[in-house]
């Protein structure tokens, strides 16, 4: 006999996938970008107010009287598109996994009435520059209070201004009366200042004038796509995004058989990443890849590269748009980084590289070395890289530590919470050589492969594999941040790159300005830092061991991660490089430990709601012999939630939600699991694993 809720999704497979394939066409590809005011989009406008194209690459922001102007272009812009609103949109801390959007906004009309009704249209300058707002009701860690709330917002220039729906989109930054960031926005740019900084000043003691330096990123989103109708059975996902019960379904990936399989063209899926896509193509979002990744019901999302700012921006754009869409084809989208049990969970992969304004990628040994016209170049920048990874591989370890995150680092999805780096046998050949003073080039090695078939030829392909395992693998021009959570705002993580980065460039420059040379430099820091380096795999616990040995950087708990953020050494480095005050770290690191907490409280309460109002009258109506067992698991979760609210060291009361989350409740999940396995199907009131993991299979195009 089928489930209540197997049967309810038959029953609803025709509103599945009613509404048609909406690809993009030629003429929106051709558009690209058409509802982003850049460009030849925003010239036009630009012009007509008496301003000269490419003015928003210059410092308009500083000049109120052209800020006027470009309010007025961005008013006629947004009006012929239809636009009757704008708001300043900013990026809240501690958003992952709860906030919709990850963003705050609130949406103002353009326009106002005078006295016979009729409509007046006005945007000034100072409205597109600045904004305020109450700030006490955001995590703050602190740094606001109800009798001390303002908040204040302005324009962040290196961002574009975008328009979806009704209004226009101001991306900003968001800060206390005192100027302490509340938001992810602003360390992130400081961070990029710190970076420009220290680079510009270490290349010219090397004897190369760059007029810049920025950050490149791309960002891999992972996510699932699962029955809309099952998903509202589920009150574990829709309050916290995982399933903290469910007893594994028959089939999940051990066949191998999801991982970049073709998209049905007749579940609702594609249709639904089709349009994703093509309302990001409108907002200037490169979305390119799409495919299966390895789960069932999991895809993942690839833009194309480009700057830190915009890609994060655009990232948080993207996670919203695919929330947004999945309903309007009967589907739900999870983001959350785990969840469901004992299959793949999602990331969100950082690739990370440093390069000129101008375009030369410092990470690849040819165009670095060429445009600098020093050889030295090149092995000095990842000396530095290397150095700042061992050094502070707990902030990167810290940066990774969203409360989903919880259940993939070590698995066979992400790399262990063991901060090493890859490089790969040609690389570290290299440096080692390099560091004992060899002046031989960097060449990484090609091989050819033979296929045994006569008309395919022989193919080329890199001496060095991927190493999956690395939780920082060096890719060739670009670094892999492999261990970031699917559903993080990554401006921490690339705060903490830019950071770290930006620290060992400025020692460099010290030494070298000291009468060290780079070479010399660079080589000691290369023999300080060597540890780091480890081109093995990371998922061996005998190798595991070995870095922890090693006194590679490993911390397992993520709450004791979170809390490294108020080490003495961590507030020294931002301090110095003007990334975080002292009062920030502290702020931040409480408000990042309340997240993780609160998280695992809902988790928690959800966990309580489900066995009373489903299990236990599910098990009590088929007379199941694990009754006892479940009454026993609520009050065990109750007390344990009670030992986290009575708890006042901060540190403390974060572990032993951890210790509920990751122990209490997995122990308790078996005995849940079980009375599921014992359960008719037709007594059991919750979507299953199988409802919930087989969109392909479950849903009928001829329902």
């Amino acid at each position: 006999m089928l489930s209540r809720h197997t049967a309810a999704l038959l029953r609803s497979a025709t509103r599945m996938g009613t509404r048609s394939m909406s690809v993009a066409t030629k003429a929106e590809i051709d558009s690209f970008g058409g509802h982003v005011f850049k460009g030849k989009v925003a010239d036009e406008y630009l012009m007509a107010a008496g301003l000269p194209s490419g003015t928003l690459e210059s410092e308009w922001t500083k000049d109120p009287a052209a800020a006027d102007k470009v309010a007025h272009a961005v008013l006629n812009w947004a009006v012929d598109n239809g636009a009757t609103s704008f708001c300043h949109w900013f990026q809240p801390m501690a958003s992952s996994g709860v906030r919709h959007g990850l963003s705050g906004q609130v949406q103002n009309a353009f326009f106002k009435f005078d006295s016979d009704g009729t409509a007046i249209w006005d945007l000034k300058g100072k409205d597109l520059l600045a904004g305020e707002t109450d700030g006490s009701s955001y995590p703050n860690g602190g740094l606001r209070a109800t009798h001390t709330a303002g908040g204040y917002l302005k324009i962040d220039p290196t961002s574009n201004i975008w328009l979806r729906g009704d209004t226009i989109f101001i991306p900003a930054c968001f800060v206390s009366y005192y100027g302490y960031a509340l938001d992810e926005k602003t360390p992130l740019l400081r961070s990029v200042d710190a970076l420009n900084r220290e680079g510009k000043r270490l290349m010219s003691l090397l004897g190369w004038d760059i007029p810049g330096l920025q950050t490149n990123i791309g960002l891999e989103q992972e996510i699932f796509l699962i029955p809309r109708e099952a998903y509202l059975g589920r009150p574990d996902l829709q309050l916290t995004g995982r399933t903290v019960i469910g007893k594994d379904a028959p089939r999940g990936q051990e066949m191998c058989d999801h991982y970049m399989a073709p998209p049905s063209t007749t579940s609702p899926a594609l249709q639904c990443m089709a349009e994703i896509q093509r309302q990001c193509f409108q907002l200037g979002i490169p979305l390119r890849t799409r495919h299966r990744e390895v789960a069932p019901n999991q895809y993942e999302f690839a833009p194309l590269f480009g700057s830190v700012t915009t890609q994060i921006d655009q990232n948080v754009i993207v996670m919203q748009i695919i929330e947004e869409v999945a309903p309007e084809f009967g589907l739900a989208a999870l983001l959350q980084e785990k969840p469901f049990n004992n299959v793949n969970g999602s990331g969100k992969h950082n690739n990370w590289s440093v390069a000129t304004t101008d375009g030369v990628n410092l990470l690849n040994v040819k165009q670095v070395n060429e445009a600098s016209g020093n050889d030295m170049m090149f092995p000095i920048v990842m000396s530095a890289i290397v150095s700042g990874v061992d050094k502070h591989g707990d902030l990167m370890r810290c940066a990774i530590a969203s409360p989903g995150n919880d259940f993939r680092l070590g698995a066979c999805e992400a790399p262990p919470a063991i901060v090493s780096t890859y490089l790969g046998d040609d690389m570290t050949d290299y440096l080692a050589s390099f560091k004992d003073g060899s002046d031989a080039p960097y060449s990484p090695g090609l091989k050819e492969l033979d296929l045994g078939v006569e008309c395919l030829g022989t193919l080329t392909v890199p001496a060095e594999d991927r190493n999956r395992t690395s939780p920082f693998p060096y890719g060739g021009h670009r670094f892999e941040f492999r261990a970031v959570g699917s559903s993080q705002n990554v401006s921490l993580v690339n705060t903490v790159l830019n950071t770290l980065t930006a620290e060992a460039f400025g020692e460099f420059s010290d030494a070298i300005e000291g009468g060290a040379a780079p070479r010399d430099v660079a080589a000691k820091a290369l023999n300080e830092h060597w540890k780091v380096i480890f081109n093995g795999d990371n998922y061996d616990e005998d190798n595991q061991q070995m870095l922890t040995d090693r006194g590679v950087w490993r911390i397992d708990s993520g709450v004791d991660a979170i809390c490294t953020l108020s080490s003495e050494k961590n507030i020294d480095l931002f301090s110095k490089m003007k990334v975080f005050a002292p009062e920030e770290c502290k702020a931040r690191q409480t408000a990042l430990v309340d997240h993780y907490v609160g998280t695992v409280e809902m988790e928690a309460l959800c966990m309580i709601d489900m066995l009373n109002q489903h299990v236990i009258p599910s098990v009590k109506a088929c007379e199941g012999g694990t009754l006892a067992e479940l009454e026993k698991a609520v009050t065990t979760i109750e007390h344990s939630l009670a030992a986290v609210h009575a708890e006042e060291d901060e540190q403390k009361k974060g572990n032993l939600a951890r210790t509920l989350r990751l122990e209490t409740m997995v122990e308790l999940r078996d005995v849940v699991d079980q009375a599921e396995g014992e359960t008719p199907a037709s007594e059991w009131t919750l979507p299953s694993y199988n409802d919930l993991l087989f969109l392909d299979q479950n849903h009928d195009p001829l329902a």
